[in-house]
């Protein structure tokens, strides 16, 4: 008899510790693959995000630019990144238990990267811990999960100002940090972000995938409801210079990143 899912989502949504987070995550995704977990179920009344005393959460503002030509401001870029993992395997876990009476592929999308997410965490932590620091050390702050918070009523919104919008500007910071990174001589810490860069872009393409079906089975014209939608919520525009060709692999139109770019 299959179990549950939304119990096991939101059990790995809540709990804070590191090591159980990246266990249950691993093992919430061998039992869905297994078949041993029914998306047909009842979800969970009330869900809460765990997460580890440190890192202290400040303002996006006040949060200090890692400088990579010193070995401080290296570690500190790094872990920006791995901070972002963290929270990143967060979010994927809340999309699926968010949101019941979603298809089947959704669930398998999204706890697919969860635990993508959590390897990606393992993999730059081990990297950040070889440059003599560890998650925690230093500052973070919360806008990606500050966003999650406020698209928690509406999977088609989610999928638009999380995967879509926030974690899309993933793919267009990346190149540049790597090349900072390249020319401070790291070039083990650049060659870890290719690998984030590649399953990054199916990422977001999930997210624009799910937000343009969303659109569909709503009647609306998904590029003009993604530019309301960014205004409604005051949110960041895309920025120039763009990653153009990772965004179209990802299911952005070269018309709609031309517009896009045009109204920031």
């Amino acid at each position: 008899m299959s179990e549950n899912l939304f119990p096991r989502l939101a059990e790995a949504l809540a709990v804070c510790e590191i090591g159980p987070k990246i266990a249950l995550t691993a093992a919430l995704a061998a039992d869905w693959q297994a078949g041993r977990l029914d998306c047909r179920g009842e979800g969970v009344a009330a869900l809460a995000c765990g997460r580890p005393a440190r890192p202290e959460l400040i303002s996006h503002r006040n949060v200090p630019q890692g400088n990579p030509n010193t070995p401080e401001g290296r570690a500190r870029l790094l872990h920006a990144i791995v901070h972002i993992e963290f929270t990143a395997i967060n979010l994927a876990l809340d999309h699926a238990a968010r949101f019941p009476g979603m298809p089947d592929p959704y669930y398998a999308d999204w706890i697919g990267v969860a635990a993508e997410e959590a390897e990606h965490f393992t993999l730059l932590r081990r990297r950040l811990n070889a440059l003599g620091h560890d998650y925690g050390d230093f500052p973070s702050h919360a806008g990606l999960w500050t966003m999650a918070e406020k698209t928690a009523g509406d999977v088609l919104e989610r999928m638009a100002l999380v995967p879509r919008l926030l974690e899309a500007r993933g793919l267009d910071a990346t190149p540049p940090i790597q090349k900072r990174l390249i020319a401070a001589g790291d070039h083990e810490s650049a060659a870890l972000l290719d690998i984030i860069l590649r399953d990054e872009i199916g990422h977001v393409g999930l997210g624009d995938r799910w937000y343009r079906l969303l659109c569909a089975g709503r009647g609306i014209e998904p590029e003009s409801t993604y530019r309301e939608l960014l205004a409604r919520f005051k949110a960041p525009w895309p920025q120039a210079p763009i990653n153009e060709s990772a965004r179209l692999k990802a299911g952005f139109g070269p018309g709609e990143l031309a517009e896009l770019v045009k109204k920031r």
